[in-house]
């Protein structure tokens, strides 16, 4: 009881100063974002005392620049033991964090299910081969008739060649930029050898999360349920859409599952739950799907300056009280799921894969490449006036049924996931069998291996150029995608 009134003197005392101060807005929203990774982040036994780290240290071009500097110097102080690097550690660009974030509202808006974006995403397939990824229906890319594979010769009127796989590059980094302008240019080459040009512009549109679904039927007769899925919007979006295609697979008596989610970042777990219950066994229903753990001061209550944000029944994060169990959704019986996911497979998709590994009586199989690593989730916490900002700090670990959550360095095909690696294939559409991903999980289905005469091996995708490549689109990814694991359900928010 004292300590707590020490601490919520020690809160009124820090803001009490800063409105002292003259022009302290940002110092205030630094304090903040200080004091609540002390109550809330996963890690936070590890962050020092206020006047070690200092949050008013923390500078930038802008002040929401200022904040994620602050954030990713907090997110590296927490080793994790068994990699001897930060748990936040972020292979793509070292010293920044991996999961942790402030924005501007983007992040709730997405998960929504509003795209406020171009509605498309780009990759690098080499240093000049630089290919449209996806194209959200109803986005003005869309609308331009842009579609996934199309080849982009020029952005804003300049060339897409690269001279290194690096993300300091001159044209990578003129191409990342030009991606966070409300418009941009691009020239275009389709695969059938059409050239064309296009300004597309940043709208606001409804995201529908199911990219495709289909059936596949295989050479032996199998009937293979494909549903491509690239974001887990909250389930007043999702929901509806997810029945829709599940009703369809029901009426089809599909015998196998492929699940695309290559570029699914995540978003709301409770779409990830709803989604786990339609692939489990209907024998795994009421048993162990997952349970979130949060740091000490979470679980016992702590957190006054939390509770100035959410109203928050006793107990709301204990591990009783964050203990989710299946409740199966449909008729479906499968034994095993394939998963084709790429290293923007992330939080949400990366949970609903974790859920099902144990779940499953053959497992999960996964086809592609190496996933994120992001086990964690988060609330998002209103800063500043007018909640003019999202604070995003990663505050829970969720562990499956076997109490595993090993995935921060990602689940990686063929080695602690089964399946195999395979490379992206952008020349080909969602649900072509005869793209690589796809075509190699039929091929497992209808003959017991990965193996396909022909396609591209992957041994040869493993230079230090390639992997800088990688690691650079998945920067581009970034900027393009929404990437966590939020939860949008039970607290309410407080309007302060």
């Amino acid at each position: 009881m004292i300590r707590n009134l020490l601490y919520l003197i020690l809160l009124a005392l820090t803001f009490t100063s800063c409105k002292k101060d003259k022009g302290s807005d940002i110092d205030r929203l630094r304090d903040s974002v200080y004091l609540y990774a002390k109550e809330v982040y996963l890690w936070n036994d590890a962050l020092p005392d206020s006047k070690t780290f200092n949050p008013r240290q923390f500078t930038g071009s802008t002040d929401l620049a200022s904040l994620q500097i602050e954030i990713d110097a907090l997110s590296q102080i927490k080793i994790n033991n068994s990699t001897g690097k930060p748990y936040e550690y972020n292979t793509s660009n070292p010293g920044t964090s991996k999961y942790s974030y402030v924005d501007q509202g983007q992040a709730a808006t997405a998960v929504g299910g509003t795209g406020t974006d171009f509605g498309f995403g780009l990759s690098y397939i080499t240093l000049d081969d630089l290919r449209v990824r996806y194209v959200y229906p109803e986005s003005s890319a869309a609308k331009l008739n842009i579609a996934r594979g199309d080849r982009v010769t020029a952005v804003n009127d300049e060339p897409v060649t690269r001279t290194s796989g690096t993300a300091s590059d001159a044209v990578y980094v003129r191409v990342s930029n030009a991606l966070r302008n409300n418009s941009i240019k691009l020239g275009l080459t389709r695969q059938n050898g059409t050239t064309y040009t296009a300004t597309v512009t940043k709208t606001a549109y409804s995201i529908n999360p199911v990219i495709k679904y289909t059936t596949i039927t295989t050479a032996g007769g199998k009937k293979v349920g494909y549903f491509a899925f690239s974001r887990f919007t909250t389930m007043e979006n999702a929901s509806a859409k997810i029945d829709a295609a599940f009703s369809y697979f029901a009426g089809q008596n599909v015998d196998e599952m492929v699940v695309d989610l290559r570029y699914n970042g995540g978003g709301a777990v409770e779409t990830a739950e709803y989604l786990s219950n339609y692939l489990v066994p209907p024998a795994k229903s009421g048993s162990l799907m997952f349970t979130e753990y949060y740091n000490n001061n979470m679980q016992t209550g702590n957190i006054p300056l939390f509770k100035r944000k959410y109203r928050i029944p006793d107990g709301f994060f204990s591990v009783a009280k964050n203990t989710v169990n299946f409740a199966k959704k449909g008729t479906l019986n499968f034994s095993r799921v394939f998963f084709l996911v790429t290293g923007s497979t992330a939080s949400a998709s990366e949970l609903l894969i974790n859920n099902l590994q144990p779940a499953l009586p053959n497992g999960v199989q996964l086809v592609g490449r190496t996933t994120y690593g992001k086990p964690i989730g988060f609330y998002g916490i209103p800063l500043g006036n007018a909640s003019q900002y999202d604070l995003y700090l990663a505050q829970s670990e969720s562990r499956n049924s076997q109490g595993k959550a090993d995935y921060y360095q990602g689940m990686v095909p063929g080695g602690n996931f089964s399946g195999v690696v395979v490379e992206d294939d952008l020349t080909k559409d969602f649900g072509d069998p005869a793209e690589a991903m796809l075509a190699r999980a039929l091929n497992f289905i209808e003959k017991g291996t990965y193996t396909i005469a022909g396609l591209r091996s992957t041994s040869a995708e493993n230079s230090t150029e390639n992997i800088m490549l990688r690691q650079a689109n998945q920067l581009l990814d970034a900027d393009q995608q929404f990437s966590g694991a939020v939860h949008t359900k039970d607290l309410k928010r407080i309007n302060q």
